[in-house]
């Protein structure tokens, strides 16, 4: 099956990058079952045993070592609790056959089974467990990696966890797991990643987590939790990604980074955190690759020491409350790729960056008067996404040369004071999904403009916009060309009349009726 256009251009993307930035951040990859290094090692001694199995002991050609009772037992348990399996996840987990050799199932010594990853494909309508975890789970005692991802296990958590007293890792992320956290998580101790991220789990974070000090990464994000971030986690001294964004947690951030020396990644945003950027966060500098704090209350200034995290890849401080300008240091972020700074309430100047390629810009909706597109933005080989949204820019659109269209798949120049064309910059998109324009004075053709397959957005109202609506428009999501100068009659779409009111003649359904003969 040849790879869709669509993943080369991610490829190319990604070989981009990598091209600019030749000491790229080193994020740390999830732990995986640790049979993969002693699998390795014993790869030749393998081979040997297999060979003498197979010519020196002829007789044990068809002979099969099965995994253990206890194993065996608590596997077919935990199928007999999965209630829906359309695609087969399960259908290698038959009685009496070695389940070693069963779909997800790693074993180590002693064919012991010590992992179990069952990844759901959520890009497939069936591709996905539905049900709950078996109790008796519990029985497949040498466990150190659970890994359950992308389905549609319910039920809340897993008590059986405790009674697994190798388990070192934990993913049991993108399901469907509610109730609170059990307060005695703490007695886990020898966890070494925690992710529970993309459930549906209620209340507080339990203090007790601030025992669990082998964590390296502990992810609860996208669930319901509230009240505050537990100061004992400042104890987890070695954690390298801490993830607890989307959910309903309140009070300021706590002022204890400093003992997060490994600390790689740190996701607090979409919850209802108020206050100002803690200062500890400054000790963060030489390894932080990703700083996500968007969406909350903070208020104050932008700190200036954020321009020392010279291994910043993201930083997103968007919809907050923030106030003053963007320090002068931000142009010693020579390794930033996304930058979001939009929806607060920022002023001039805007500092210089000095980056090699930034990926995704987003400043829209403060108060700035760029007047022009920056350079740095302008000159990039790998931007994707640029959002410039009320961000006082007088040009005229013809005059702006980016030195790369292909990868664009967003595009917000909204609310500005642009003339010109956006033909010439759009008919050279292959891949654009968003163009946002309105409220400005863009003067073309309509029908000029490429609607490209992937493009789902477009909004050009308030425009001088001109001419007739072409056909294509009907497979785009969202469309709004209202208070421009079009004329004729329109396609048949599924928008409705306020996509298209205030124009100088448009007519036919949603709008009334054309006129035939005058009439």
């Amino acid at each position: 099956m040849p790879i869709a256009e669509g993943t080369w251009v991610r490829w190319l993307k990604a070989i981009r990058r990598r091209a600019l930035n030749e000491n790229p951040i080193n994020l740390p990859s999830l732990p995986m079952p640790s049979c993969i290094s002693a699998c390795k090692i014993n790869m030749k001694l393998l081979s040997i045993l297999l060979f003498s199995i197979l010519f020196i002991f002829p007789s044990f050609q068809h002979a099969s070592a099965a995994c253990h009772v206890d194993d065996e037992a608590g596997l077919l348990a935990f199928k007999s609790g999965i209630t829906h399996d359309p695609s087969g996840i399960l259908s290698s987990w038959k009685p009496g056959t070695d389940c070693c050799s069963w779909a997800g199932i790693t074993c180590l010594a002693d064919n012991r089974v010590t992992a179990l990853s069952l990844y759901g494909q959520p890009d497939k309508p069936n591709g996905y467990l539905t049900g709950t975890i078996s109790p008796s789970l519990v029985k497949v005692q040498n466990l150190d990696g659970i890994y359950i991802q992308n389905h549609n296990i319910t039920g809340k958590f897993p008590d059986l966890l405790f009674g697994l007293p190798k388990l070192k890792f934990v993913y049991i992320e993108s399901n469907k797991l509610s109730g609170p956290l059990p307060t005695n998580i703490g007695k886990m101790t020898q966890l070494e990643a925690l992710g529970l991220s993309g459930n549906q789990f209620t209340g507080s974070i339990p203090s007790s987590i601030s025992k669990l000090t082998l964590l390296t990464q502990l992810k609860l994000g996208n669930n319901r939790l509230t009240g505050p971030i537990p100061v004992g986690i400042n104890k987890l001294t070695k954690l390298t990604f801490l993830s607890l964004q989307n959910n309903k947690l309140t009070g300021t951030i706590p002022d204890f980074f400093a003992s997060f020396t490994n600390l790689r990644i740190l996701e607090l945003s979409h919850n209802k955190f108020s206050g100002k950027i803690p200062n500890s966060i400054a000790s963060l500098a030489p390894n932080l690759g990703y700083l996500e704090l968007g969406h909350n209350a903070l208020i104050g200034t932008i700190p200036s020491f954020l321009g020392k995290f010279t291994a910043l890849d993201t930083l997103d401080l968007s919809w907050n409350n923030l106030t003053g300008t963007v320090p002068k240091s931000f142009g010693n972020l020579t390794k930033i790729f996304n930058l979001d700074l939009s929806h607060n309430s920022l002023v001039d100047p805007f500092p210089v960056m000095n980056v090699k390629g930034i990926e995704s810009l987003d400043l829209s909706y403060n108060n700035f008067n760029l007047m022009q597109i920056p350079n740095w933005v302008t000159s990039s080989p790998i931007i994707y996404s640029l959002k410039l949204a009320k961000c006082g820019i007088k040009m005229n659109l013809n005059d702006w040369k980016p030195k790369e269209t292909y990868f664009y798949d967003y595009i917000d120049l909204s609310y500005n004071d642009i003339s010109g064309s956006p033909v010439g910059l759009l008919n050279k998109t292959d891949y654009l999904v968003g163009f946002w324009a309105s409220g400005n004075k863009l003067r073309f053709d309509l029908g000029s403009l490429k609607i490209v397959e992937t493009l789902k957005i477009l909004k050009l109202s308030r425009n001088l916009i001109y001419g007739k609506v072409p056909k294509s428009v009907s497979g785009l999501e969202s469309l709004n060309l209202s208070y421009n100068h079009l004329c004729g009659q329109l396609p048949a779409t599924k928008f409705p009349a306020s996509a298209f009111v205030g124009n100088d003649c448009l007519c036919g359904s949603p709008l009334p009726p054309c006129k035939v003969n005058g009439k």
